[in-house]
């Protein structure tokens, strides 16, 4: 399990947590919860929480991205996540890249 947070320059926070598994010699992501907050607020979340009830999700089901307004509820494609590649990278690449 891979838990923790990175501080980034411009004030924002990623919080991890991935549970991997390694049989192969192969590490692959289980699971995970990647969060971006700034101060108090948390900006987004990703997460793999199935909804194939959602038909915008299917094309990278299930990973996507909680987004405002209605964080909770409003939910897009994440492509650029996966479970058999490294995320943090596109991760910290993007929250690098949020003008804020």
């Amino acid at each position: 399990m891979l838990t923790g947070q990175i501080y980034f320059h411009n004030g924002c926070r990623l919080e991890i947590y991935e549970q991997l598994q390694s049989e192969t010699g192969v590490v692959l992501i289980e699971q995970y919860g990647y969060e971006v907050w700034r101060g108090n607020e948390k900006l987004y979340w990703y997460d793999p929480q199935p909804h194939p009830h959602i038909p915008e999700l299917a094309e990278n089901h299930p990973h996507h991205k909680h987004v405002p307004p209605d964080i909770k509820h409003n939910r897009v494609p994440a492509p650029e996540l996966a479970f058999e590649r490294p995320n943090l990278s596109f991760l910290i690449e993007e929250i690098m890249a949020l003008d804020i």
